[in-house]
């Protein structure tokens, strides 16, 4: 994250954005209230880079919970499908840098590093199902249990026939229709 500032303008393009989807998706955040959400994103302007950058991206960020603990807001990529900005790319630096040929330009844990956000792990991409229709034309990475990395493997997954499945792949490997989720807790 070199530069986590964002314009005026840029700001309350991103509010009015994510204000209209909050309110058109609120079965994502019944008991959350939007004047809460900005409020938070206010304080805490480095996270409003963060959620541009998941917009830019083509990862319609949305509100899907607050945590229990922290009272954080949790922000996830929403969009039906894999963010388009962030496909074609393996699973991480080490993969990236294994390839001898025909490299992608990034990794997911980089791209996720460098936006500051988190890849979804197992349990937050099933809990993003609950809410909707995600990745059934697409996949994504998600976090990969260090056991399976060190043998050279990573995880993703996708929504097919009405069912979540979770999935195995080298992780060097990288498809135009495999990207990633990203979360961020503001």
């Amino acid at each position: 994250m070199e530069n986590n500032k964002i314009s005026q303008e840029q700001k309350e393009s991103l509010f009015d954005i994510l204000k209209k989807r909050f309110e058109k998706n609120r079965e994502r955040h019944l008991k959350i209230e939007w004047k809460d959400v900005q409020e938070k994103l206010e304080n805490n302007p480095g996270k409003l880079w963060s959620l541009d950058a998941m917009e830019e991206t083509g990862g319609e960020p949305d509100v899907i919970g607050q945590d229990k603990k922290t009272g954080e807001y949790i922000f996830c990529d929403c969009s039906p499908e894999s963010p388009k900005g962030r496909r074609s790319i393996c699973y991480d630096h080490e993969a990236l840098r294994s390839r001898k040929e025909h490299k992608p330009g990034n990794s997911a844990v980089g791209m996720a590093d460098e936006m500051g956000i988190t890849l979804l792990n197992e349990e937050q991409y099933r809990g993003l199902q609950q809410l909707g229709d995600f990745d059934i034309k697409s996949s994504s990475w998600i976090v990969t249990p260090l056991e399976m990395r060190e043998r050279g493997g990573a995880l993703f997954g996708d929504s097919r026939y009405g069912r979540t499945f979770i999935y195995h792949n080298g992780a060097q490997s990288y498809y135009a229709a495999r990207g990633f989720r990203g979360m961020l807790k503001v």
